[in-house]
């Protein structure tokens, strides 16, 4: 009596073993940003008394009065435009966050890579606090939240119509950014942008999101996202690659 081969059995294994990836396969550098994120709400909720926790969101926090000429420019005034986005005001601000930026952050990490994803983040979590700032200049409320940042991923995904590559085992955006004049023609993309700014100018204007205290500043995402939109091309990596 012949025996069957073990060959069919290890490929189905191995189909069993795929089939079984996790649902969120997340690059390492989003696990950290989520990570960092949830430790400090942590911290500034479990360890820090009020006092401190008011402390920090001073030093940390980006708020616009700071740099009115009243107050002196210390080593916070520069680094808050980015240490803000890292702070949030409530579990739920942090929950809604976190889930869009690993929807919009992974494929966008996948391309870009560790470094040039950190840049953007930077760069449009600094463009965010920048737009706010000239629209408040004088707010003495804390600005704080990744989702400036996270709208930037925004506007990189519709820079690339929402096309995803799979084929490398690891979701990326594909295909060159498209160009503006395209972006537009594309029904989906279009319907995106109209259903984002929409959905932002409301909660802006009504100030009131479930779950999420405080006022929610819409002008600090639209400075994301259009920093994000128009400026993906100098972070891309296959720009260089192709250019060289």
């Amino acid at each position: 009596m012949s025996e069957a081969s073990p060959e069919p059995h290890r490929h189905e294994r191995d189909a069993r073993r795929g089939s079984r990836e996790p649902v969120f396969n997340l690059p390492g550098i989003v696990l950290f940003a989520i990570g960092l994120c949830v430790a400090i709400q942590l911290i500034r909720v479990y360890v820090l008394t009020p006092q401190q926790d008011i402390e920090l969101l001073i030093r940390t926090a980006f708020i616009p009065i700071r740099y009115s000429g009243e107050y002196q420019l210390d080593i916070y005034a520069f680094i808050s435009p980015v240490t803000y986005s890292f702070l949030h005001g409530s579990f739920t601000h942090l929950l809604v966050n976190m889930v869009w930026l690993a929807a919009f952050g992974s494929p966008l990490a996948n391309r870009l890579g560790v470094v040039r994803f950190s840049l953007f983040w930077i760069v449009t979590a600094v463009a965010a606090a920048a737009l706010h700032y000239s629209l408040h200049s004088m707010e003495q409320a804390p600005l704080v939240g990744a989702s400036g940042a996270i709208a930037g991923m925004m506007g990189a995904a519709a820079r690339f119509g929402f096309q995803i590559d799979r084929s490398s085992g690891r979701a990326a955006f594909s295909g060159a950014p498209l160009p503006v004049s395209m972006v537009f023609r594309s029904r989906t993309v279009v319907t995106f942008l109209v259903v984002w700014m929409v959905i932002n100018f409301a909660t802006g204007i009504i100030s009131f999101t479930p779950g999420i205290s405080g006022r929610i500043a819409w002008e600090a995402h639209v400075g994301g996202f259009l920093v994000g939109f128009f400026g993906i091309h100098f972070f891309d990596r296959r720009r260089d690659l192709a250019a060289g």
